[in-house]
């Protein structure tokens, strides 16, 4: 397998979903702006995404994908389906008593995760009326996780990566079409939540099918708590857990202080955070997408040169891919925003506060992506408990670097808190991976890192420059000629930046990798 032709083909189609995605999250922008009810309705939201987060992507993923790679290599595709039939039957029914108990106890769960909410009576109801709306999104989702774990370890990567666009077209036709009918216009989008849930599941059925796959619901979950397999993805997402709640309590515990800040903070972080995720699904969750399976699969076989090599090859892409990005959200914080929000209810003050949080991640970026590259290299080895005694540990750190930053820089000081733990995250990982034997860096790492920081500084040089020939928010009245000039800025640093890299001596195809 071709990685860089796969990571192409992936990030591909991530883009189409991260497209749809600004689109969305455009519109959302200039028909709800930033107010109590947007925050409603990203709170709302947040809480089932933190579920799905916690138990299906995340603590599932992670304990279920090296498992199962296991079982396809060594027991063949009888017992790997056994095997599925049963993690699905104790995951769906889980699932649906988890949804059960979300919707009976979503007042109690909305106070104490958004306790600014309860300010507001209005906006309060509306947070747990959507929150009761949206919580079975998680069960749809747990079985989207179970596909994209499956159809990945089978190297059939498109599907998961396609698959978020039928939940952003859904949203965009919910805000066209559905908003301007309803009292309440914001819970047009609780709804499409919905909605795109089923679509979601609905695109995985045909795939599942096509490699045999797909997995039987039993109606007795006992029978599958019963099987060896499933008690060992049990036993290892007990840690996985508490290596993702560690990321995601920490979101909560944000997502509460932003509340408790002026009226709009948990919007303006959320836009902030849609823009930081395009380089982040691009490269991070792509590159960890091919990585895990990959992975276990070098150590399945034993072989630990192929093993460190492949986790070389994505530090290395991830320094070369997302540095310019990290760069780029920095120094064009306000054209970014304005070109993609800056209309309808999404006013300057708006502008300046998402512009704010959007540099404050671009600080972390690195961080945020070298996470997803360097935990597979602990998943993989089925070795979840170093990650989750980091992880712990930089909760702590972040929630450390909120007392200081957020007195200082409001809710953008969340946002740096993030990025800070993120790099601190990253850097333990690196650590624990040098120090055990597992990684260890090819040569040529010094003039690498030597030609990539003069590119950067090029980089910035000229995306400073050029950026400050343009009135971006006078634009507003002229929203084409503003897009015309951002893709100008964009094109002529991605010039300067990648020309620098030619003119160094980088040659791009000495990134191509070949995996069995």
């Amino acid at each position: 397998m071709n990685l860089i032709k796969t990571l192409a083909t992936i990030s591909g189609m991530t883009m189409l979903s991260r497209i749809t995605g600004m689109v969305r999250e455009s519109l959302f922008a200039r028909a709800f702006g930033a107010s109590a009810y947007t925050d409603a309705f990203i709170i709302a939201f947040r809480i089932p995404n933190l579920l799905r987060r916690l138990f299906a992507e995340g603590a599932f993923a992670q304990a279920f994908v090296p498992i199962l790679a296991e079982y396809k290599n060594q027991k063949g595709d009888a017992a790997t389906k056994v095997l599925t039939d049963h993690v699905a039957t104790v995951m769906i029914w889980a699932m649906l008593l988890t949804c059960v108990a979300g919707i009976v106890a979503a007042p109690t769960v909305v106070y104490f995760i958004a306790t600014g909410q309860s300010a507001n009576a209005d906006a309060y109801e509306a947070t747990v009326r959507m929150t009761r709306w949206m919580f079975p999104y998680i069960g749809f989702m747990s079985f989207v996780a179970l596909s994209g774990g499956i159809l990945n370890t089978w190297r059939e990567f498109k599907i998961p990566a396609v698959t978020p666009v039928l939940l952003n077209v859904c949203f965009i036709l919910a805000a066209l079409y559905l908003a301007p009918l309803l009292t309440q216009p914001i819970y047009a989008m609780a709804i499409a939540v919905v909605i795109g849930g089923v679509a979601q599941v609905a695109l995985q059925i045909p795939a599942l099918t096509k490699i045999g796959m797909l997995p039987r619901i039993g109606l007795n979950p006992m029978t599958g708590l019963r099987d060896a397999g499933v008690r060992r993805i049990l036993k290892k997402m007990g840690p996985a857990i508490f290596a993702v709640s560690a990321a995601q309590i920490s979101l909560m515990i944000n997502t509460n202080i932003a509340s408790r800040l002026a009226h709009g903070s948990v919007s303006w972080l959320s836009y902030a955070d849609r823009l930081m995720e395009f380089p982040t699904a691009l490269l991070g969750v792509a590159l960890g997408t091919i990585l895990l399976p990959s992975l276990a699969k070098a150590n399945v076989d034993g072989d630990s040169a192929e093993y460190s090599g492949l986790l070389d090859w994505g530090l290395r892409l991830t320094f070369l891919l997302a540095l310019p990005c990290a760069v780029g959200l920095a120094t064009l914080s306000v054209p970014l925003t304005t070109t993609l929000f800056h209309y309808g209810k999404f006013d300057t003050v708006s502008v300046a506060m998402t512009a704010k949080a959007l540099i404050a991640y671009g600080v972390g970026l690195i961080g945020l992506i070298l996470v997803k590259i360097l935990a597979p290299g602990f998943y993989a080895k089925q070795d979840i408990r170093t990650p989750v005694k980091i992880a712990v540990g930089v909760l702590v750190a972040t929630q450390l670097m909120n007392l200081l930053f957020v007195p200082w820089i409001a809710h953008a000081g969340l946002a740096l808190s993030i990025g800070l733990g993120a790099c601190l995250n990253a850097g333990f990982l690196f650590w624990g991976l040098r120090s055990n034997g597992t990684y260890a860096p090819l040569p040529g790492w010094r003039l690498f890192l030597l030609r990539l920081t003069g590119a950067l500084l090029l980089l910035a040089g000229v995306a400073l420059w050029s950026a400050g020939h343009f009135d971006w928010i006078a634009l507003r009245a002229h929203p084409l000629l503003r897009i015309g000039a951002l893709a100008l800025v964009l094109t002529a640093c991605a010039l300067a930046y990648f020309g620098a890299l030619l003119a160094s001596g980088f040659r791009f195809r000495d990134f191509r990798r070949i995996t069995a």
